[in-house]
């Protein structure tokens, strides 16, 4: 059996940013040794390899790389079980399956990486964590020390990012506005990005895939973006009101009209337009919209665990309840009737029999 010990080594030392030269002083070896031992020349003596695992704080079997396979399946059954607790909103359970798994795998980085995303969703304020504001300061700096960490050392560039992106919002969320922004400012452009570019390296039975997945991930972010002009106040509600119904437009447009109505955006975008027509003086098509909203969110309360749906540009795309991420552990229902229609712009129809029938259908 082949062992990976050179490959190993290597790793480790490059996580530790420790040159040749340094990890040999500290074992009392020859750099040459080192050169060999990672260019698989040869292997450690026997007794340097206790010596080497409990520099980096490993076992003999993982430096030795026999026991890949078995942190492989320990990882799959963390994550597995990370997934199902973050789906139901569980996030206390998340950081208590991240934090054994971390444990046991204290160099694995898509384990780093859930602690820290766990952390970081502990502290949002849009879910029912009533400890969110005491979360965000009290793993504030955990959260940034896994950032960093990850950024400096995770071979993985889409996982560097993607905690990139999460550390420079922990940072905004503390008021470290110029932090935050000096790493998003280190992205590359969109021009830039892999969906962009892997077009000329593919494959002919590669490309259709590939370019549907690709229809797909522009359509959401662009979703995301005309989302954001409606409702991030920068304009005025007959302008919010247009962008809204093109998001409409957009989903008949990519998706055929296919997708079945019972998505958390649904129902958001739903409430989200009721209020603008609430807002321009439109009972009629306000309570029109906030019945679908209602609809909506009873569909999600009861969808399967599995969907699938097909479009001529996207092709077929599987949907799994266990997917969905939230920080929130309630019905969606309960939500949409505590939270979502508690909003002032409905302060004109919340008097109606209409209305309240519609609060006492959520209950």
């Amino acid at each position: 059996m082949k062992l990976n010990i050179g490959e190993t080594i290597k790793k480790l030392r490059k996580e530790r940013e420790l040159t040749q030269e340094e990890f040999a002083e500290v074992l009392g070896v020859s750099c040459q040794s080192v050169s060999r031992w990672e260019n698989d020349s040869c292997y450690p003596d026997i007794e340097l390899i206790p010596v080497i695992a409990d520099f980096f704080g490993i076992t003999t079997d993982r430096l030795m790389g026999v026991d890949e396979t078995k942190e492989k399946d320990a990882v799959n059954s963390y994550l597995e079980a990370f997934q199902k607790a973050i789906s139901v909103g569980d996030i206390n359970e998340c950081i208590v399956i991240a934090r054994k798994g971390v444990k046991e795998f204290p160099n694995n980085y898509v384990l780093l990486d859930k602690l820290m995303y766990a952390l970081f969703v502990s502290g949002d304020d849009d879910g029912n964590i009533p400890e969110w504001k005491e979360n965000m300061e009290k793993y504030d700096a955990e959260i940034t020390a896994l950032g960093e960490r990850i950024m400096k050392y995770c071979p993985d560039i889409s996982l560097r990012l993607e905690a990139a992106s999460r550390l420079a919002f922990n940072h905004i969320l503390h008021g470290r506005r110029e932090i935050g922004k000096k790493i998003y400012e280190s992205f590359p452009p969109m021009e830039l990005s892999r969906e962009r570019q892997m077009w000329w390296a593919l494959e002919k039975e590669e490309k259709l895939p590939f370019l549907r997945d690709t229809i797909k991930q522009s359509y959401e972010f662009l979703k995301s973006f005309i989302w954001s002009l409606a409702d991030a106040d920068v304009v005025d509600v007959e302008t919010e009101f247009i962008a809204i119904k093109k998001i409409f437009e957009l989903e008949k447009l990519i998706l055929d009209g296919n997708r079945p109505k019972n998505g958390w955006g649904d129902v958001w975008l739903d409430f989200d337009i009721a209020k603008r027509y609430a807002l321009m003086g439109d009972t009629e098509n306000t309570f029109k919209h906030l019945h679908l909203a209602v609809d909506e969110a009873k569909a999600f309360d009861n969808r399967p665990d599995e969907q699938k749906y097909t479009s001529v540009l996207v092709g077929e795309i599987t949907e799994r309840k266990l997917d969905f991420e939230t920080s929130d552990t309630r019905p969606l229902c309960e939500i949409l009737r505590d939270k979502w229609l508690i909003h002032d712009e409905l302060d004109i129809v919340r008097d109606t029999k209409e209305f309240k029938l519609i609060i006492k259908e959520l209950s």
